[in-house]
């Protein structure tokens, strides 16, 4: 039986609402894109702060974000995506802590994936 998250991390922000599924499934660049849309918002704008909604996100991708090679990838779509958003990279460095979730590797885009 599988159990389901409604997901809502990022990092880097990158962007809507997706189910993720906890099994053997790891999360996509497309699902992290997509379950951090709340957080849109904030990353692209003058907004001074992310939403509730964004937060739940940034967790939620973080939490799906369970192997090394997981968050290497994510990682490395962060830093692809984020600038085709238009991500401002300082709100994307201040987010996870804005957020109180501890991410994996810094929400950079000079950050070097493979060393986390």
């Amino acid at each position: 039986m599988e159990k389901k998250l409604n997901g809502v991390f990022w990092c880097v922000g990158v962007l809507g609402l997706v189910t993720v599924v906890l099994t053997v499934h790891a999360i996509t660049c497309e699902e992290a894109v997509q379950t951090l849309m709340p957080c849109k918002a904030y990353l692209t704008t003058p907004a001074p702060s992310p939403t509730l909604a964004c937060c739940q996100a940034v967790a939620s991708v973080n939490a799906s974000a369970s192997t090394t090679q997981s968050r290497r990838d994510l990682c490395e779509c962060f830093k692809k995506k984020a600038p085709v958003y238009g991500v401002d990279p300082q709100k994307a460095k201040q987010l996870p802590g804005l957020c109180a979730v501890q991410v994996p590797f810094p929400c950079d885009p000079s950050v070097d994936c493979q060393q986390y």
